[in-house]
């Protein structure tokens, strides 16, 4: 670098040679110099890294804050109309579905499965006003789907996509429905059916029947107090309508508003047949004695009777029907179960003759929760997917309201429910025995039985036989050093405490025995 130096700095003598700068006056330029050059070359890219730096400083804390507000504002919560069970309440649904299974199958019903979503042209048309309530998808690569709604349309679409001709099968699954939930009354979103149908070609009212009885086997078999299966025909109240002057297109909006008479008073329905559906008010007052009838088999027989009603074919076909239907019921021994009910119109579209409704009869508000089972037989549902078919399947078939009847068990369960089926718990009762503990456990379930022990290596004594307790579990194996080297152990009954010394060659046999004793 050339640096020119002030001309009155530098002095010459008289042969005009130029002389050095005085050493003074390097040492003030010269530092300063580079001092300024070195600053002006180093300061823009610090400023800009130091900016830098704070501004990725300040990005993270704003990251780290904003990870921080997100997580303190999520709502843990289950969507609405849905809620979780914990292990006592799952405890009590398993029991449930449990029983209501074996009713199936001894019965001879096979289970099937289908997708939990079908096409939405299979489900709509087919629940009336209730079609609403289907919760449609997006549109998934061109097909427009929709959850399912209830497991009978389904079935009758497997029915007749696989051409089936004659089945008796049961399926248990969840259902989707957008409706108002009410928890406290069983009534979600989201909740389980329990289907039993048979389909064929079959002598009338068999098979109708068969499934009245499962309602009440299965009814009896959860125990949940008395109740009562509300019975009709799809046909009398057609044949009804008819004869009260309602024009044939408005039967299916006016069972729709019929089927409401459980739970809302006649002057409210009849204001809806009047307002929303537009039905003159002379066949409302005409309809009015019929629908509030309730009875037994003298019902029955009191409307066969009725001069209007055996002048209608479809009253006529009606009767006959109940007529069988009533008298397989009193072989059944369930007739005083049956109450003869014209207020039940079952409002899905594609029932097509007997229809039936099981309720409880309690009148504890807290325990109140409509109807617990329904269904009913549905002749056309399996044509409407396939009328080209030349043979007919007619299907009847009965829906167990699991979620509602589970809500008065939840309500009436004790605190103390086991929520586990552990037989036998292999206690340490001093340190170092958790290989042989873990020999003898490897034996128990080779030998098929449910058997746990303590993630310890070496348990208190006592904390392990509370847990026995706490848990309800009958038996803990106690494996002392003094019992093993004789080839012992003592066998504990958890509930009366007391304990016996079996040799180790005979403890399965002697599980077996006293486990067997206890089912």
């Amino acid at each position: 670098m050339r640096i020119a130096y002030p001309v009155a700095a530098i002095q010459c003598d008289d042969s005009k040679q130029p002389l050095e700068p005085p050493v003074s006056m390097m040492q003030f330029y010269l530092p300063n110099i580079i001092r300024r050059f070195v600053s002006i070359s180093k300061q823009p890219s610090a400023c800009v890294l130091g900016k830098n730096v704070k501004m990725e400083k300040k990005e993270a804390k704003s990251k780290e804050n904003h990870r921080g507000i997100s997580n303190q504002h999520i709502v843990l919560k289950t969507p609405k109309g849905t809620r979780d069970h914990g292990p006592k309440a799952a405890a009590i649904r398993q029991r449930l579905l449990d029983q209501v299974v074996r009713v199936f199958r001894k019965h001879g019903a096979v289970t099937i499965e289908t997708p939990v979503f079908e096409l939405k042209e299979v489900l709509t048309g087919k629940y009336g006003d209730d079609s609403k309530l289907i919760y449609d998808l997006k549109d998934q690569g061109g097909e427009l789907l929709a959850l399912r709604y209830d497991l009978t349309v389904p079935f009758a679409r497997y029915v007749s996509m696989n051409n089936i001709s004659n089945i008796k099968r049961y399926h248990i699954a969840k259902v989707y429905r957008r409706d108002n939930p009410q928890i406290t009354l069983g009534r979600y979103r989201e909740f389980y059916q329990c289907d039993f149908d048979i389909a064929g070609m079959y002598d009338p009212m068999l098979p109708d029947a068969e499934c009245v009885k499962i309602v009440c086997e299965i009814l009896d078999e959860v125990g949940v107090g008395e109740f009562m299966v509300r019975l009709n025909h799809r046909k009398l109240l057609d044949g009804m309508l008819e004869v009260c002057g309602v024009p044939a297109k408005m039967f299916r909006a006016v069972c729709s508003s019929i089927d409401k008479l459980d739970k809302t008073p006649w002057d409210e329905v009849r204001r809806e047949m009047i307002e929303q559906k537009g039905l003159d008010r002379e066949p409302i007052d005409r309809i009015t004695p019929y629908v509030t009838m309730h009875g037994g088999l003298e019902l029955f027989k009191q409307l066969t009777e009725d001069e209007q009603l055996k002048a209608n074919a479809n009253a006529c076909e009606a009767f006959e029907d109940l007529r069988l239907l009533f008298e397989y019921c009193e072989i059944f021994k369930i007739s005083n179960r049956i109450s003869f009910d014209l207020s039940l119109a079952r409002g899905l579209d594609y029932y097509t003759g007997v229809i039936y409704e099981a309720v409880l009869l309690n009148d504890d508000r807290e325990l109140s929760v409509g109807s617990v089972a329904g269904g009913g037989r549905y002749d056309n549902l399996v044509g409407m997917f396939n009328p080209k078919r030349k043979q007919q399947v007619p299907c009847v078939g009965v829906s167990i309201g699991v979620e509602r009847l589970f809500s008065v068990l939840e309500t009436r369960a004790v605190d103390q429910i086991r929520t586990n089926e552990t037989e036998l718990y292999v206690v340490s009762a001093h340190k170092g025995l958790h290989l042989r503990r873990l020999a003898i456990l490897n034996q128990l379930w080779t030998a098929g039985f449910k058997a746990e022990h303590s993630y310890k290596r070496n348990p208190k004594l006592l904390a392990q036989l509370q847990h026995c307790e706490e848990h309800q579990i009958p038996y803990a194996i106690i494996l002392g050093e003094g019992e093993m080297t004789r080839g012992v152990v003592k066998l504990r009954d958890i509930s009366s405490r007391k304990e016996v010394e079996v040799t180790l060659d005979t403890l399965i046999e002697e599980l077996r025995c006293r486990l067997s004793t206890e089912l």
